[in-house]
């Protein structure tokens, strides 16, 4: 279960919303730029708001409030689990979080599908992301390479995308 992904809409709300710490766009390409990088992702969020906020300080502490209830909960959840894991009502409870989550994860795929048809266009957006499905389900490439490969075509991409802009921008003067 990826419950990292799945509390990003409640990070945004808090950092977005609540604190007014960043804007929605701000957010969402702080998020993608996490995503890209190795270990959990709410992990590397939270020390990042911190940062943002308070420095190294901030982040240190950020992530060892994010990390510490969580782990202490879990020592003891899972004490707890281990004495009533044949219960019915265990497998219940979580047989109904698991829609939940789905439904969070897909807002999060709608908003990065939605950011990247703004930056690319329709055409652009659909593309890449048949492109990577065929990569990531079709081919089995681990998910590590296209994501670098992703990010290398989009430090072309815009590069080209300006040059082209500033050339339209010559002619049209």
């Amino acid at each position: 279960m990826a419950a990292g992904p799945s509390v990003m809409p409640l990070f945004r709300h808090e950092a977005v919303q609540t604190y007014k710490w960043m804007s929605h766009d701000d957010f969402g390409e702080t998020l993608a730029i996490a995503n890209t990088l190795p270990g959990p992702i709410a992990t590397k969020m939270s020390a990042y708001l911190g940062y943002q906020q308070k420095g190294w300080l901030g982040a240190i502490w950020a992530t060892l409030w994010h990390i510490l209830p969580t782990s202490i909960a879990m020592i003891l959840l899972f004490s707890v689990v281990d004495l009533i894991s044949d219960s019915p009502v265990i497998a219940g409870m979580i047989g109904a979080v698991t829609p939940v989550i789905a439904v969070l994860l897909g807002q999060m795929a709608y908003d990065f599908g939605k950011k990247a048809v703004q930056g690319f266009g329709w055409l652009m957006g659909i593309g890449t992301f048949v492109l990577a499905f065929v990569l990531l389900q079709g081919l089995n490439i681990h998910p590590g390479f296209v994501i670098i490969a992703f990010i290398i075509y989009g430090l072309f991409h815009y590069r080209l995308v300006d040059k082209w802009r500033k050339r339209q921008q010559g002619e049209s003067e």
